[in-house]
C-alpha cells in the first residue's frame, strides 16, 4: 500500500486547498475580488482545525473587510490596504477614496505533498488610484501535523519593497491618535461564538484578559472558544514573530465585543520605508482542536516559539 503524506495541497484556478488527515484545514483565495471597500487581497478563510471545526470568520456584519485571516496594514502614507473607513486625527473614522487592494501576481514555487507543504507567492500593491507602491514575496508553509493532539502550525514569511518611487510611512490608526487601535498586519478573525473566549499570554497570569495585552511586547498569545454548532472547542495560538522594522511587535487582541488577534508591526510606532527598501516580517500560527488547558497551552506554545 503506498505511503499516504500527512499534507496535501491542491491549486485551483483561484484558491489553493491544504487537506490535512482527510480534512481540508485552510482554503487560501488568492484571486480575491469583491467590493473596493474591503481591500480586496488573498485570504485564508476556512481555517478548521482537524476535527473540521471552524477557527475564523468571513465578513462579519460587522466589518465586511474582515476575512479570515489575512496580511493588511491599515496606514501606508494616507492610503487604507485593510479595508473600510480610515481613522483620521481630526475627523475619526470617515469613508475615503483610498482603500488599495493587494494583487496575486504569480506563485513561483508549490511544494504539494509530505510531512510539510508550501507556496511562495509573488503580490503587488496597488492604491485605489492604480500607481504601484510595493510588491511582495510571501511564503506560507503548513507543518507540525500532530493527529493525536489536534495540532498543526503554519508559518508566514513575507518581504516588502517599496516601488512607489518616495518615502513610505507604514502605521495604524493609534500613529494617527486613536489609542489602541494598533490593528495592522497578519490578523486574524476568529468564529462569533468565540466573542468572550479565554485569552492567555507569556509574561501574564491566565486571568488577566486581554486590557492588559493591548500595544504589549510577548512573544505569543493563546485564544480559545467553544464552538457553535458542532461539539468541543478549539485554540489558536499565534506568535509575535519578528520585524526588520525599528518598532517593536506589539499585539492587538480583543475578546469583547469580536474576537480577533493580530501581531502589529506598527502599532504606535511608524516603520518608514525609503525607495527601494525591504521590510520582512515572520510569523507563527498553531491550530489546535480542543480547548487546552492553561498549562498545555503554555506548554504547546514554549514548544512551538521560533527560535
Amino acid at each position: 500500500m503506498d505511503h499516504v503524506p500527512d499534507l496535501l495541497l491542491h491549486l485551483h484556478e483561484t484558491e489553493l486547498i491544504v487537506t490535512a488527515a482527510g480534512v481540508d484545514i485552510a482554503r487560501y483565495a488568492f484571486d480575491a475580488d469583491g467590493p473596493v471597500t474591503e481591500g480586496p487581497k488573498p485570504f485564508f478563510h476556512p481555517i478548521r482545525a482537524l476535527d473540521g471545526a471552524p477557527l475564523t470568520a468571513y465578513r462579519p456584519w460587522d466589518h465586511r473587510w474582515h476575512k479570515g485571516l489575512q496580511f493588511t496594514w491599515t496606514h501606508v502614507s494616507g492610503e487604507n490596504f485593510w479595508g473600510g473607513p480610515t481613522y483620521r486625527r481630526d475627523a475619526g473614522y470617515v469613508a475615503l477614496d483610498n482603500v488599495g487592494r493587494m494583487r496575486h501576481d504569480r506563485f513561483t514555487t508549490v511544494a504539494h505533498a509530505g510531512s510539510e507543504v508550501s507556496f511562495t507567492e509573488e503580490l503587488t500593491w496597488i492604491t485605489q488610484a492604480g500607481a504601484e507602491w510595493i510588491t511582495e514575496v510571501r511564503t506560507h508553509r503548513f507543518h507540525g501535523l500532530d493527529e493525536e493532539r489536534g495540532l498543526w502550525v503554519l508559518d508566514f514569511a513575507t518581504t516588502l519593497r517599496n516601488v512607489s518611487g518616495r518615502d513610505l510611512e507604514l502605521g495604524s490608526p493609534t500613529t494617527e491618535g486613536r489609542p489602541n487601535a494598533g490593528y495592522t498586519g497578519y490578523a486574524i478573525r476568529m468564529p462569533r461564538a468565540w466573542t468572550g473566549g479565554r485569552v492567555l499570554a507569556a509574561g501574564l497570569p491566565d486571568d488577566a484578559g486581554t486590557e492588559p495585552l493591548m500595544g504589549r511586547e510577548t512573544p505569543w498569545v493563546a485564544f480559545s472558544g467553544e464552538h457553535d454548532e458542532v461539539d468541543g472547542g478549539g485554540t489558536v495560538i499565534a506568535f509575535a514573530g519578528t520585524s526588520t522594522g525599528a518598532p517593536a511587535i506589539r499585539w492587538f487582541v480583543r475578546s469583547e465585543p469580536f474576537p480577533i488577534l493580530a501581531p502589529s508591526a506598527s502599532f504606535d510606532e511608524h516603520v518608514l520605508m525609503a525607495p527601494g527598501a525591504e521590510l520582512r516580517l515572520a510569523h507563527r500560527h498553531a491550530f489546535g482542536s480542543r480547548v487546552w488547558s492553561p498549562d498545555e497551552t503554555r506548554a504547546i506554545a514554549g514548544e512551538l516559539t521560533p527560535s
